[in-house]
This record gives structure tokens, sequence and C-alpha cells, in this order.
């Protein structure tokens, strides 16, 4: 596989970000569901937080549509493994959810996954 740009890997890391903001938004959307006897569907439509994560979710895919057409899916893909990591640290920062210690070590297997595979394609000359 030929080099990827610092453009291209900026994007790689982005979209992960950007579909686990969108995760928690809807989280939120949806609490406030649970908060209400019956809202009515056009209320929770019509949410600036459900707006907001359709368009950062809508946003993301473009942006991974943009990545595609340069960057192998099989490769590209393994990225979107770090939203396993990055949903639980924004749930406990925004959310107040607990994260229990192992995480940390389910954290640590993907990102050295991702590593694997980022220096198996010979992106990491510092491996």
């Amino acid at each position: 596989m030929r080099s990827i740009s610092p453009l291209l890997i900026g994007l790689l890391v982005l979209t992960p970000f950007m579909v686990a903001l969108g995760q928690v938004m809807f989280k939120l959307t949806g609490a406030r569901l649970a908060s209400q006897p019956a809202p009515p569907f056009h209320s929770i439509v019509a949410s600036p937080v459900f707006i907001g994560a359709l368009t950062i979710y809508g946003l993301a895919t473009l942006v991974w549509i943009y990545v595609l057409k340069s960057v192998p899916l099989s490769f590209a893909y393994s990225f979107m493994a770090l939203t396993f990591v990055i949903v639980p640290v924004l749930a406990s920062v925004w959310l107040n959810e607990a994260v229990p210690p192992r995480f940390f070590v389910g954290a640590a297997l993907i990102v050295a996954g991702l590593v694997t595979v980022w220096s198996s394609a010979g992106q990491a000359s510092w491996l």
C-alpha cells in the first residue's frame, strides 16, 4: 500500500471521534426520552441534541467516504475500533458513567491491534 498522507491519517482518526460524539448525543436523547412519560415524536426529532447527533453522523459519513476513495477498506476499517475506546471515555466524562479497570486492558489491546495493522501496512516506520 502506498504511503498515506497526514490529512488522511487525521481523517482516519477524526471519523471514530465523530461517531463516538454522535453516540453520546444519542444517549442524551435517549435519557430525555426516559425522563418523560410519553414525549411526542416531533419533540424528539426537533431536539437540538438529536439534530446535532444526526449532523455529526452525516458529516462523519462524508469524511469516511472521502477517506475510502484513497485507502483500502480493510485497512481503514481497523480505525473504527477506536470508537470502542472513545465512547466509554466520553461517557465517563460527560455522562458520569463508570468505566471499570478492565476497560483499560481492552482499550490497550485495541490500540495495540491498531498499531499492528498500521505497522504491517508499512505506515509506521518508527516500529
